[in-house]
């Protein structure tokens, strides 16, 4: 006997994410890093942003080195978390990452750009320092463009990475 498709309704967006709505799917592009501490890189990225009809979107980031050729190298940085509208265009994110660090960010949704900054930042003891993070993110074009500037390693607030990625799928 053959058995009946089953399709999962995808769920209406919670209208509390109204203002960030622009940001749900997946996104893959390339960016440029570097700072004081270590030699200036091109990465790979990956982006998805995904809603399940609550308040919240869920969020994964992963990142890998590029050769000069753009071919994968290795992986980099990775990092899951929550974005959460608030009222008045208010953002809160919650990151975690698996090398000891989790971040909460508050910010501003202006339009298609947030603008979040580091309102706590936890290490575990075997986590290297990082101390305050500030994150620009735009929708341009129908492109997502961020940039993050961290303070970490002894060293103050300043750019650590860019990247332009385009919707997939």
């Amino acid at each position: 006997m053959e058995q009946p498709e089953i399709h999962a309704a995808v769920p209406e967006l919670h209208p509390d994410l109204e203002p960030i709505a622009f940001l749900v799917g997946r996104w893959e592009g390339a960016g440029v890093g570097g700072y004081p501490t270590i030699e200036s890189f091109n990465f790979g990225q990956e982006v998805v942003f995904e809603h399940n009809g609550k308040p919240f979107l869920s969020y994964t980031s992963r990142t890998w080195l590029l050769d000069d050729e753009g071919n994968k190298v290795r992986p980099l940085a990775t990092e899951t978390g929550f974005w959460r509208a608030q009222k008045d265009r208010q953002i809160e994110v919650l990151l975690s990452h698996p090398t000891g660090i989790v971040e909460i960010y508050v910010g501003e949704v202006v339009f298609h750009k947030i603008e979040l900054r580091t309102d706590v930042v936890a290490r575990t003891e075997s986590a290297k320092e990082y101390t305050a993070g500030h994150r620009l993110y735009g929708l341009v074009e129908g492109d997502l463009m961020y940039a993050f500037d961290m303070a970490a390693m002894g060293q103050q607030l300043q750019s650590h990475t860019s990247a332009h990625l385009k919707k997939v799928g």
